[in-house]
């Protein structure tokens, strides 16, 4: 271990796989170390005595389950966007000949306490039982304008720079109700809380469109895929990357202290009593605690059920969003909903998640309005954890801390605190101009 590495990843997290992966692909010596004897940190999968073992203490699940090893509980359970971004990194690094993704069959949003489906394009926002009859027309006008919009073509603009109106403005301009627009940036747009509306359009608009390219791709109910298996799949695909590019993976490596030298810059990283020495260290906020600052908390819950979720025409894989406003929240709730499908449980069995960012002391209530969603479940564990985003700077220390991941149930913040930290890391932005083709395996399933 002995020996000098550009840049020492600690925490096999997906964020630190995939820019362990990235750095790897550029040519970088790394060395990957973790403190578990598994792959995944936070984001790690786990199987069904794991799982008991982790919230309820004891070894032994009910037989009724099924077997242990059927079970890939991901703990932070994110969909990617078809068309996304995280799609597009995976295509660059080549990790996605390591894995199979299946498209995920539901898109569905929480309004006026029913499920609905979110409709994507000017033809479904005609049938959506959303909106009324004359809401239905100035939608179906909205999205008509967002898909011909192109940006690089002044004539689908109607004379609207969308870098400088705002989206509540570009909003008023087509007469929205507000709950057309809780879904269109919620939804659609997978806006976190409405603040976007006093941003500039251009964001909103992208983003429905990555939404609308996203479904059309795989010609399925949503616009997102799935690794067959689970996410636990995707960071050992980036350590066998890495492996193929010379990085080294040290798993079970205790205390792994960061190494400062006289000018505070890191130079290496010590574990059982020996020093790598390095110029750079990325790691998630647990192995430098003292460079980052508690932000929030995320509250889930974690339910094994043998049904489908109802009222989601008995889709087998399922993402609802509960937007803040149909709640009387300040962030939105997300419904996350897996199954053998995807073979992350035996047969007749589904997976379902409920998280939102926890805004009281008692955040098991909170999860109440997407728990109710479900239905009848056989078993319901809950999880609370904090969420930390690095304080430190960068260009004088040369630590580089992911943040904790957050609610969502799709992958587009977390991608982008990944692409961001590879731009610090190395002075250049990732080139994500990549045949989408590379990841279209699972349609076949």
């Amino acid at each position: 271990m002995d020996e000098e590495y550009d840049v020492i990843v600690l925490g096999t997290g997906l964020k630190e796989c995939i820019l362990s992966g990235l750095l790897s692909v550029d040519g970088l010596k790394v060395l990957h170390m973790d403190r578990n004897d598994y792959y995944g940190g936070d984001s790690t999968s786990l199987n069904l005595n794991q799982l008991w073992k982790r919230f309820r203490g004891e070894d032994k699940p009910p037989a009724h389950l099924g077997s242990s090893r059927d079970y890939n509980v991901d703990m932070v359970p994110k969909f990617m966007m078809a068309n996304g971004t995280l799609v597009r990194t995976l295509i660059h690094t080549d990790v996605t000949k390591y894995l199979s993704f299946k498209a995920v069959e539901g898109s569905y949003v929480f309004s006026k306490g029913k499920i609905h489906k979110v409709p994507a394009t000017d033809m479904e926002a005609l049938k959506s039982p959303l909106m009324g009859l004359f809401e239905k027309r100035r939608a179906r006008n909205f999205f008509i304008y967002v898909q011909d919009y192109n940006e690089a073509d002044p004539k689908t603009h109607q004379g609207l720079d969308l870098t400088t109106v705002t989206t509540r403005e570009l909003i008023v301009k087509y007469g929205l109700s507000d709950d057309t627009v809780d879904f269109i940036g919620h939804a659609l747009a997978l806006h976190r809380d409405d603040r976007y509306l006093n941003d500039p359009a251009i964001d909103t608009v992208k983003r429905m469109k990555l939404y609308a390219e996203s479904l059309a791709r795989f010609q399925g109910g949503s616009p997102y895929i799935y690794p067959l298996y689970g996410l636990g799949e995707l960071p050992q695909g980036f350590a066998r990357l890495s492996a193929v590019y010379g990085g080294t993976y040290m798993l079970n490596k205790p205390d792994c202290k960061v190494e400062f030298d006289m000018e505070g810059k890191v130079c290496g990283v010590t574990s059982e009593g020996e020093t790598a020495k390095c110029k750079k260290v990325v790691c998630d906020p647990s192995y430098l605690p003292n460079k980052v600052r508690k932000i929030g908390k995320v509250a889930r819950a974690i339910a094994i059920m043998s049904h489908p979720i109802a009222n989601t025409n008995d889709s087998h894989s399922v993402q609802i969003i509960l937007p803040q406003k149909q709640l009387g929240r300040k962030s939105d709730m997300y419904v996350f909903c897996c199954s053998y499908t995807h073979n992350v449980a035996p047969k007749g069995k589904f997976i379902a998640f409920v998280s939102t960012e926890a805004e009281t002391d008692n955040p098991q209530s909170e999860l109440k309005p997407g728990i109710d969603l479900l239905g009848p479940v056989d078993e319901l564990f809950f999880d609370i954890y904090d969420r930390y985003e690095p304080v430190n700077e960068p260009s004088l220390d040369n630590c580089f801390v992911s943040m904790s991941y957050d609610a969502t149930t799709h992958f587009e913040t977390t991608v982008t605190d990944v692409l961001n930290m590879y731009r610090m890391i190395t002075g250049k932005a990732v080139d994500l101009s990549v045949d989408l083709s590379a990841a279209s395996a699972a349609e076949e399933y």
